[in-house]
């Protein structure tokens, strides 16, 4: 039986519900939706979209950091991205974030998302392989 492990980290916002940030079983690492949010709870420098891009990218690569995962090791991302006009420049944030690693990836436009943001992020992982 595969022993599920749950991932924390403070380099990433705390859930503001009920979830985690992530979770383990085995090999496989799932990621929960990360919004914008600094770890800290502090706004954000701006509001832009590549800043939003950018802080949801880097939250889900410190989950995975946490998890003693790395970039290479993402084999699935799903990005929800507040309009189809914006794929464009989370492509550019996502490619500069990622650099060679190049899971599959389904971006999802959408009419809104919570709190306002623009990018939410998910992703599953196979660490230890």
């Amino acid at each position: 039986m595969t022993r599920l492990l749950d991932i924390s980290t403070d380099d990433a916002p705390r859930p503001a519900g009920h979830y985690v940030q992530a979770r383990r079983g085995g090999d496989h690492l799932y990621i929960s939706g990360q919004l914008p949010i600094r770890p800290d709870g502090e706004p954000l420098p701006d509001d832009s979209f590549e800043t939003q891009a950018a802080q949801a990218i880097d939250n889900m690569l410190a989950i995975l950091k946490a998890a003693d995962g790395q970039p290479a090791d993402l084999v699935r991302v799903t990005a929800y991205i507040v309009g189809v006009s914006n794929w464009p420049r989370f492509n550019a944030v996502y490619a500069e974030r990622l650099g060679e690693a190049r899971p599959a990836r389904t971006v999802v436009p959408v009419p809104e998302l919570h709190y306002d943001y623009l990018v939410e992020i998910d992703a599953i992982a196979v660490i230890g392989h």
